[in-house]
């Protein structure tokens, strides 16, 4: 990937990496996504939007930076531009999550217009600042997703290559069709992500080759292997891509992100 700087577009692109399903890679997905991106010199901000905070502490964000963040943006009405954070990769900067967002479920639900919180947050950040923005969404189909999705152009989904992720992954494409339906007309499938590949079992094979056989190219030809260095990262504050970047992880998020950027340039042709 070329490091040189990119133009930045008109309107950031906005990406939520969302599966109702824990444990499938979402947030390290989110969080060496945005890292590429930033790597291969387009700006990114990343809205940490899950009350567990992960990707915040798997981005070196320490706890007590966070006290202002996406629960401040969604409740108090904070302007996303004043509050988000740069972090120790060059060009990538971040949203954290607030210690307070875990109660934004419940306090959501007696807001006005309460599905487009984080839409309306991000109107002061859209503009000029980014070419992306990737919202890590919690692992549930609750407002806190609901408002990630509103606020999306698009939506990535990683699939953990297993029976039961592969059985769950038509609930979170129903979301996307009746967000896109009732609450946000410009939604899209930006694609599902194969994660945790493991390429001795047979299982991975038989998930991979059911969801390219359903879901035809709209699967990534990237997958994203288990990788011993993947998990090693968050506990050092590091995205696996600064970590060790030659390892195999590393390199599937870095070959993740220039796919992305292809098939955006394509979608755009």
């Amino acid at each position: 990937m070329s490091e040189s700087a990119v133009p930045i577009p008109a309107s950031a692109r906005i990406i939520a990496v969302a599966n109702q399903k824990g444990g499938v890679g979402k947030t390290t997905t989110a969080i060496n996504l945005a890292t590429a991106l930033a790597v291969s010199g387009h700006p990114v901000l990343l809205v940490d939007l899950d009350p567990q905070g992960n990707a915040s502490t798997g981005i070196g964000i320490d706890r007590n930076q966070r006290t202002r963040g996406t629960y401040s943006m969604l409740i108090d009405g904070a302007n996303a531009a004043d509050i988000a954070l740069p972090s120790a990769v060059y060009r990538l900067n971040v949203i954290p999550a607030d210690p307070d967002l875990a109660g934004a479920e419940i306090e959501l639900v007696g807001l006005d217009r309460r599905e487009y919180r984080l839409r309306e947050a991000l109107q002061s950040v859209r503009p000029s600042h980014y070419t992306h923005i990737i919202i890590d969404c919690p692992p549930s189909l609750g407002l806190l997703t609901l408002n990630g999705l509103v606020a999306a152009h698009a939506v990535l989904v990683p699939l953990q290559c297993e029976f039961f992720a592969l059985e769950g992954i038509s609930q979170i494409v129903r979301t996307i069709e009746r967000v896109k339906r009732n609450l946000n007309p410009g939604l899209s499938l930006q694609g599902i992500v194969l994660t945790m590949f493991d390429r001795r079992n047979n299982l991975s094979d038989l998930v991979a080759a059911d969801a390219r056989s359903f879901f035809g190219s709209q699967v990534y030809d990237t997958v994203i292997p288990r990788n011993i260095r993947i998990s090693e990262a968050p506990s050092h504050g590091k995205p696996v891509m600064i970590y060790d970047s030659r390892s195999p992880g590393a390199l599937a998020y870095g070959k993740l992100a220039d796919e992305l950027l292809r098939r955006e340039r394509d979608l755009a042709a």
